[in-house]
């Protein structure tokens, strides 16, 4: 991956969610909402602190992460989607 995050962002990949059909009707692509939970990529460095300290996130590559609707910034590289966040942004791991 030649995507490093800057500082307290964390890059992620979105997990598609499974199709759903209810009575029948498939929903399209355009309709549905997009997924709010994803894999974590690769991780920046962390914040850095008033000390001049840095603050390692709290989220490492490989996590499951659940973030909000609109947050963070997409991206496309290498003919995928990314997400990248800042690590307020990111709501809970999933363990």
């Amino acid at each position: 991956m030649a995507i490093t995050p800057l500082y307290d962002r964390i890059l992620v990949k979105r997990l598609e969610e499974e199709e759903q059909k209810i009575g029948g009707i498939i929903i399209p692509d355009t309709a549905k909402e997009k997924p709010q939970q994803g894999e974590v990529i690769a991780v920046g460095g962390g914040k850095i602190l008033d000390s001049g300290e840095r603050q390692k996130p709290d989220v490492a590559k490989g996590d499951k992460v659940l973030f909000g609707k609109y947050a963070g910034t997409e991206i496309k590289y290498d003919n995928e989607e990314f997400l990248i966040l800042r690590e307020e942004d990111i709501l809970a791991k999933i363990v």
